[in-house]
């Protein structure tokens, strides 16, 4: 699903472990629905949260949950803000240079196009996208007219008011949209970009790593992800 380019400053590593403290942290951005998001009583929710509680149970952590903007997500983790990224971060080799990550929990997640209009130029036109995203970087990739926004719901808006004539973000986050606004639609055209989502972690965290890899296995082997996937990701596919 996401994605990020890092300023030098993020490389600095932390020397404390995650699990010397009381309470695990795990950091999220609160505004990428399914995957993540904050309901009506201001709590994180959505596919993530599901998926990281059980996480925690497994691996018998205490876990409290942070949430951050996307663009500082793994500065903010690297300086110890929290413990780990849960954000719908895709596992990149890029993100590796700065941080670790588990094993994925979920398959890469197809990126999809939405537009006003299905005969839209891509290949002429201008493509919006999160900042710091994999669909950032794979616009910039296809020479596409790329231009950045902060937050998710900013890109859809662009495309509304014509500042962009499409946008690309992961066919989960986009797909409801297009079904809720008879305005916009999602385009047949699709991209697989990155390796699946994982929790980042500090390099140092590999107590953390480990437990929570077992976890994960412990996840896909029993069914209880790929449950997971079904209800919140429809279109995702299985392990």
């Amino acid at each position: 699903m996401k994605h990020l380019i890092l300023s030098a400053a993020a490389l600095a590593m932390t020397a404390g472990m995650a699990l010397a403290q009381d309470t695990v942290r795990l950091g999220t951005e609160g505004a990428y629905p399914p995957y993540n998001f904050l309901n009506d009583a201001g709590e994180v929710d959505g596919f993530e949260r599901a998926v990281g509680d059980e996480l925690c149970k497994r691996a018998e952590l205490t876990c409290e949950w942070v949430t951050n903007e996307w663009d500082s997500i793994i500065p903010n983790l690297v300086s110890g803000n929290y413990d780990a990224i849960i954000a719908g971060m895709s596992i990149t080799d890029e993100r590796r240079e700065a941080i670790d990550f588990t094993q994925n929990y979920t398959q890469p997640d197809p990126s999809a196009y939405l537009a006003t209009s299905a005969d839209v130029d891509l290949e002429g036109g201008v493509i919006a996208a999160q900042t710091n995203t994999i669909q950032a970087g794979f616009i910039n990739e296809m020479s596409m007219t790329l231009v950045e926004f902060a937050t998710p719901e900013e890109t859809v808006a662009a495309v509304k008011n014509g500042e962009a004539d499409a946008v690309l973000a992961d066919k989960a986050f986009l797909a409801p949209i297009a079904n809720d606004d008879p305005d916009l639609v999602l385009l047949e055209k699709e991209e697989l970009i990155g390796e699946g989502i994982g929790l980042g972690l500090r390099k140092s965290d590999t107590e953390l790593k480990e437990k929570l890899n077992a976890a994960i296995t412990s996840m896909k082997e029993d069914g209880s992800l790929n449950a997971l996937i079904t209800k919140w990701l429809p279109e995702g596919e299985t392990f």
